[in-house]
């Protein structure tokens, strides 16, 4: 891509994109680390070359502005690596869910037009699977942890280390337009084909710079800072890591990526590493605050957002007890995706704890250049007061365009000139979003709608829960009906029944917590509550199992 040349007087057209990202770290903290489980440790300079050398090999082997490189990785330095790399030669980025079927895997790879596979080589039997029915993939990248080729069915055109050798140092990153696609990816339906979102160049620069703002500038709980050090515990497939990998280059903060999520890697190098900004859905959390090992560390400077599903209060009770400042984000595939966080406003500080976990857990206040309203079935808007509750209606300057090549469902996420989300809400008059449910998980009974999340957040509450999921059950009477679905902790099996669950809830209907109309008739204990390859409570398949 040739670079413009500019006339004596002409101004620079400045464009928004991703390159620009890179550039202060390079001078602010050149010597700040970047490392990978206990086998890597890059400097920012490090990094920068090679990134310079990752694109240089790629254009090599053949890769254009306008094409399509599909990875497959664990959280690590080379996947951060592919984050800058690829879209800033012009080409777009591909972060493929691993945990699809290899159905879904097939639909995604030949839908988005992928050109490039760069491939961990633990995840080569789910490319093994559907490579004969590729179309339009012309060259393979292996990812060799160990240096190793492993024995495939796959002829690999070059492994990845050797690719950034063959590369140069120093790599002409073009100008082009900021509103050039930079990043592609699936949303992960539970039902019919996943959904293209995709995004540019000035999306991703306007996200990132609005959430350094949000978590940086004000004066709350939880902030984010310059001296923090990070590590992603949400995949790097999934909306970018929250975007948060962009922001943290741009701060020059130290970045660890633990690879394969295991707990005890996990707490190994938030310990060594000193880590003190996370993110993570709530399943997460809940694996690590429930690791016996955990309670003899001192875990009080680590700070995490939660997002992906509600942050049911007792789990950030939970959390808090461990001295983790803790508290909620929201957004979805389709908003890039941060929309609002529950960090406190200034006066709230001085609140009693109980009362800050109650904003701390909400979906939060938008964060700048958002604009968010409550419109009823019909499209009109609803009051902030806290109690007039309608599907939330979105505005920003990074929202998805649309799904890709999917003109249909498009119209239907944009209407009005809004995204419709599709989550049922309410908004305070300090302007805090509450979601209250998704739309088509709303439990509808005897005309009146009961939130499967705030049922959920009560029964996290009681001392014996570990885990709970409300979904309607159908009833002849009222429509539906209310069931939870409740994982125990172990010093609680067979301890606790469901006499005792409903007695619970009820005592909750009593301090006008919930309406007597929703305490739940039906109690479920199981061992395991079924997640979505990103972590959210199924509940498809929690319907398909129980209804």
């Amino acid at each position: 891509m040739a670079q413009k040349t500019y006339q004596p007087g002409q101004s620079y057209n400045y464009q928004l994109l991703i390159k620009h990202l890179l550039h202060t770290p390079l001078f602010y903290a050149p010597q700040q680390e970047i490392v990978y489980r206990d086998k890597v440790r890059l400097t920012y300079l490090q990094f920068n070359e090679r990134i310079h050398r990752l694109a240089s090999g790629l254009e090599k082997i053949g890769v254009k502005s306008g094409d399509t490189v599909c990875v497959f990785d664990y959280d690590s330095h080379r996947y951060l690596e592919c984050f800058f790399a690829i879209p800033m030669m012009g080409a777009i980025l591909h972060t493929q869910n691993w945990r699809l079927s290899p159905e879904q895997i097939l639909y995604t790879m030949n839908h988005a037009g992928d050109k490039v596979v760069i491939i961990n080589s633990e995840f080569l039997p789910l490319l093994e699977a559907v490579k004969d029915q590729l179309k339009t993939v012309k060259k393979i990248i292996l990812i060799s942890e160990d240096g190793a080729k492993p024995q495939s069915k796959i002829n690999f055109d070059c492994e990845y280390e050797e690719l950034l050798k063959s590369g140069s140092a120093k790599y002409d990153f073009p100008d082009f337009d900021e509103n050039t696609r930079a990043t592609i990816f699936y949303t992960t339906g539970t039902t019919g084909l996943p959904k293209g979102v995709y995004f540019s160049h000035r999306q991703l620069v306007l996200h990132t710079q609005a959430i350094i703002v949000a978590t940086s500038a004000y004066t709350s709980t939880g902030r984010f800072h310059s001296d923090d050090v990070y590590m992603p515990l949400t995949p790097m497939f999934h909306v970018h890591a929250w975007g948060f990998p962009y922001a943290a280059t741009l701060m020059g903060v130290k970045q660890v990526y633990p690879g394969k999520y295991e707990p005890p890697i996990l707490l190994k190098l938030i310990l060594t590493e000193k880590v003190t900004f996370s993110h993570c859905v709530p399943t997460i959390i809940q694996m690590l605050v429930a690791s016996p090992a955990v309670k003899n560390f001192d875990l009080s400077k680590w700070k995490v957002v939660i997002g992906g599903a509600r942050l049911p209060k007792g789990l950030a009770q939970e959390a808090m007890k461990l001295g983790i400042q803790i508290y909620a984000g929201y957004g979805m595939s389709e908003t890039c995706p941060v929309i609002s966080t529950g960090a406190l406003k200034p006066e709230m500080l001085n609140w009693e704890k109980e009362k800050q976990i109650d904003k701390l857990i909400m979906t939060g206040i938008t964060i700048p250049l958002v604009y968010a309203k409550i419109v009823d079935p019909f499209g009109k808007d609803l009051p902030h007061d806290g109690e007039a509750t309608g599907e939330l209606v979105l505005r920003a300057p990074w929202l998805t365009a649309g799904y890709f090549n999917e003109p249909e469902r498009s119209k239907e996420l944009w209407i009005d000139g809004w995204l419709h989300t599709g989550d049922v809400a309410y908004i305070d008059k300090e302007g805090y979003i509450q979601i209250t449910d998704r739309i088509k998980d709303v439990i509808k009974t005897g005309g009146e709608w009961i939130s499967s999340l705030e049922l959920e957040n009560l029964a996290s509450q009681h001392e014996a829960v570990l885990e709970a999921a409300a979904i309607g059950i159908p009833d002849p009477k009222w429509g539906e009906r209310p069931a939870l679905i409740i994982v125990l902790r172990p010093d609680y099996k067979g301890k606790i029944t469901a006499e005792d669950m409903q007695k619970y809830m009820a005592d909750c209907a009593s301090k006008g917590k919930i309406p007597k109309y929703g305490v739940p008739d039906k109690y479920l204990f199981v061992d395991e509550i079924p997640k979505t390859s990103v972590g959210k409570v199924n509940k498809i398949q929690l319907r398909k199992t129980y209804v």
